[in-house]
């Protein structure tokens, strides 16, 4: 390519380099393409066994070689060729498996198959849904730790600068762990339908400055509850399978029923008051185990498979209908009947899984919920809204799962909240078995 005085041109230069980069392009798409056809030989291997019953022949040995050294150029004739399928009465002598890790009978390929899905579908089922499993029954149990404390100022500033009045700090501190049954039941590839049953109990500890006047005297309480929670029924609809770039994307809508104990109308006990009858220190007698109004949910999620990463996101909207209750305000001197309706709901999270190996992958995400600001309404007077009472819930959660057994998988999560809306941390563990 050198010109006749023996100088190498511009032009040369910019040649050689484009045929470089051409050249590093086929070498990676002849690597891909070479562990698809792998992938497609184990896949009919797997196949020819289950039809034929009997182990095909032995795949062609070039084909490792051809995989360990993907940036060598080779002929066409070298590529790996998928064999024929063998009669019902032939019989091929199973070859011992090879050091490379390819599969050369279909006991390995079939091995291979399913081990290199089951951390894929162990990860799936705790982002989206899983429609080729026929029934599969989930035990799990989290624990949460919330604590929260406020500054409550009653007095004015004198001189812009010197507070005069009463400062009392309130903190409440509560722990809240949650049995949950859930089954679920793959109806068709496309259609899993799926049911929680919750079982909470809970423990709050409430501490006030400034008890009896003093500033330095802080009052403590404690009350605790226990019963069924919310019960939730779900539909997961698969809207497209992976393909190419785009991920499996899942429609999920689902509803909440109000089968736990509401927090309205539970009785409250004072523990102080002023000299005017006013309640200064009061607790609920027992914590409720759900929020007393029909919800319902929709939703997308979504699931790429990167090899060796599994990204997956979901975002969704939570509707809460309103309700009466017999009465709203803690003070039971009173009865004060009213309508209650909570502020909806905005959900959205992503996060990436690794696959460790054919049992064990290990996932970091992050999700947040933003909770507009709930209402209320007594009889005979306009809805007010609750100051506070909107919520933004940002968690950042690590995970791991892990299959136990051809059915069961282990799966842990542990979430620590970014923000003072979320708890500031919870562990969850679950166990779905596959009937």
């Amino acid at each position: 390519m050198a010109q006749d005085s023996g100088q190498i041109t511009a032009e040369d230069r910019a040649r050689m380099q484009q045929l470089l980069q051409e050249l590093q392009s086929l070498k990676q798409d002849y690597a891909q393409e070479v562990r698809r056809l792998r992938e497609l030989d184990m896949q009919i291997q797997a196949l020819q066994s289950r039809v034929a019953g009997v182990a095909p022949a032995t795949a062609p040995r070039d084909a490792p070689q051809m995989a360990a050294q993907p940036v060598a150029p080779a002929p066409v004739s070298s590529t790996p060729s998928t064999s024929s399928p063998l009669p019902a009465n032939t019989a091929a002598a199973p070859a011992p498996r090879g050091d490379d890790g390819y599969a050369s009978t279909a006991e390995d390929a079939q091995r291979a198959q399913e081990a290199e899905s089951r951390s894929v579908a162990d990860v799936k089922q705790q982002s989206t849904a899983l429609f080729n499993r026929r029934l599969t029954l989930e035990n799990g149990i989290s624990y949460n730790r919330y604590d929260r404390k406020q500054v409550t100022l009653n007095g004015f500033l004198a001189l812009d600068a010197i507070f005069l009045g009463n400062i009392a700090i309130e903190n409440v501190e509560s722990d809240t762990v949650n049995y949950n049954f859930a089954a679920r039941w793959g109806v068709s590839p496309r259609l899993s339908l799926n049911l929680d049953v919750p079982y909470i109990a809970r423990k709050t500890v409430y501490q006030k400055g400034g008890a009896g006047g003093a500033a330095a005297a802080i009052a403590q309480e404690e009350t605790d509850g226990n019963g069924l929670g919310d019960i939730s029924a779900s539909a997961n609809w698969k809207l497209f399978g992976e393909r190419g770039p785009w991920p499996e994307t899942v429609l999920n809508v689902g509803v909440t029923a109000p089968t736990g104990r509401e927090p309205y109308g539970i009785p409250w006990r004072v523990l102080e008051r002023d000299s005017d009858n006013f309640i200064r220190f009061a607790v609920p007698e027992e914590q409720p185990t759900g929020n007393g109004l029909w919800q319902a949910t929709v939703g997308l999620s979504a699931v790429k498979t990167t090899d060796p990463a599994i990204l997956f996101g979901n975002i969704g909207y939570v509707r809460s209908f309103a309700n009466d209750f017999a009465d709203l305000d803690n003070n039971p001197d009173t009865t004060n009947p009213g309508r209650v309706q909570l502020g909806d709901a905005f959900y959205f999270g992503a996060g990436v899984a690794f696959a460790f190996n054919e049992r064990t992958s290990l996932s970091i995400s992050f999700s947040d919920r933003l909770n507009a600001r709930a209402r209320t309404r007594y009889e005979g007077a306009d809805w007010v809204k609750l100051i506070g009472s909107d919520a933004n819930a940002a968690t950042m959660s690590l995970g791991v799962t892990h299959a136990m057994t051809p059915n069961a998988t282990f799966v842990g999560v542990l979430g620590i909240g970014l923000t003072p809306d979320a708890p500031d941390f919870n562990l969850t563990v679950k166990v779905p078995y596959s009937l």
